[in-house]
């Protein structure tokens, strides 16, 4: 039977005391962005001095947090190759979204995750990352968007980014007691579901099984704030069985690979009944209309980028052969050339999340002018496959 309760009299009300299986759990909900919350912490594990700390990160962000030359150790052409360049590209968003609110409150986000791990160490306390990867996360909850969704997601967070408008003492009183970034996808949990499902209700299941499935008698566990009611919920009940279901990647669906290969299919077939119906001149020109529309819309998106002059030829030699199959798309060869040809230092990196806030930080940061080079010659490419597949099919049929 799973008992909570907050103890007011003699804890903090977002220390919540749960009495399971004959163990103590002090679950902490924390802002990431409150100092309130850093001592808070410290506080509680030193008073407390549990057998276990459970913390709400994994091994990548614990990374991200603790090591100052992180970003030398990151590959940006292995990430491209792995297709994972939107993913970074959403993760380092909602990063720079917490920093810009952690910078008007005088806080780093996730100090308060810091400061328990600190803490549990200066009292030689085991410390466990509770979280699911950050990796899994992001992908999971990209693949489960919409291309429309997708696309309201980052304008959403580009919108955050943008907006400066000042926030009032009331408001960061308010944010002092929030997990941010839960409150975000609370705020678009209407509009966008499946996100707030894996970017929330998931990780929820995760964070419970593994603070239950912690050693020790006395446990302290340090969560974002916007967990703590969903930790609660769960923490009763042995969710094993759904951690590995929640921990992989899904498969691209038997219909969206159908799909991917259906519209090259028809591009191609039709040029070729077109040659057999009315010669090869036919043919050549319709092919040759196929690789302007896509190759110039893709480089004019590299050419609005920015990018090396590489990048746009590459843009306009890539776009016509990458939109005939779903195996790669334009955007991920041109920024792939990006990169190889203009690298991004490590300042540059280092300094992304100020650089998101502004429009000109998009073409001065080359870490950023990537992701630019990625959307726009990716868009530009997309645009040319409906043009010149509809002009192919119509003088097909015409």
């Amino acid at each position: 039977m799973l008992e909570s309760n907050i103890m007011t009299a003699e804890h903090h009300e977002d220390v919540h005391v749960i009495e399971l299986d004959q163990r103590t759990l002090y679950l902490i909900g924390t802002a990431h962005i409150s100092q309130e919350s850093v001592d808070l912490v410290k506080e509680t594990i030193s008073s407390e001095q549990p057998d276990t700390v459970c913390i709400e990160l994994d091994e990548k962000r614990y990374a991200a947090l603790t090591e100052k030359k992180r970003w030398q150790a990151l590959d940006l052409k292995e990430v491209i190759r792995n297709k994972q360049l939107s993913t970074l590209m959403v993760n380092m968003l909602m990063a720079a979204y917490q920093k810009k609110l952690g910078s008007q409150l005088g806080v780093t986000p996730g100090a308060e995750l810091l400061a328990a791990v600190d803490t549990a160490r200066a009292h030689e306390i085991p410390v466990i990352l509770c979280d699911r990867d950050v990796r899994i996360t992001l992908r999971r909850a990209w693949k489960s968007t919409s291309f429309f969704k997708k696309g309201y997601l980052l304008a959403a967070l580009f919108g955050s980014l943008f907006d400066k408008t000042e926030v009032s003492e009331e408001k960061l009183t308010e944010l002092k007691k929030k997990d941010v970034l839960a409150e975000l996808m609370n705020e678009m949990g209407d509009a966008l579901p499946d996100v707030k499902r894996v970017l929330i209700d998931e990780r929820d299941i995760f964070l419970a099984e593994k603070i239950r499935t912690a050693p020790g008698k006395k446990i302290v566990a340090v969560v974002g704030a916007g967990h703590v009611e969903g930790i609660i919920k769960h923490l009763a009940t042995d969710n094993s069985a759904a951690i590995a279901d929640i921990s992989t990647i899904p498969p691209v669906s038997q219909t969206f690979k159908t799909l991917g290969w259906f519209i090259p299919l028809v591009i191609i077939g039709s040029i070729i009944t077109i040659g057999i119906q009315k010669g090869a001149s036919v043919a050549g020109a319709n092919l040759l209309y196929w690789i302007l529309a896509n190759g110039i819309p893709s480089a004019l998106g590299a050419i609005l980028a920015m990018a090396h002059p590489f990048t746009t030829i590459g843009a306009f030699a890539a776009a016509p052969v990458t939109s005939l199959t779903p195996v790669i798309g334009a955007g991920y060869v041109t920024a792939f050339i990006q990169v190889m040809a203009c690298p991004p230092v490590v300042r540059e990196f280092e300094t992304v999340a100020e650089d998101m806030s502004r429009l000109t930080g998009w073409w001065k940061n080359k870490l950023l002018r990537v992701f630019l080079v990625f959307i726009l010659t990716g868009l530009g490419s997309a645009v040319g496959t409906w043009v010149g597949g509809y002009e192919i099919v119509k003088n097909l049929i015409g």
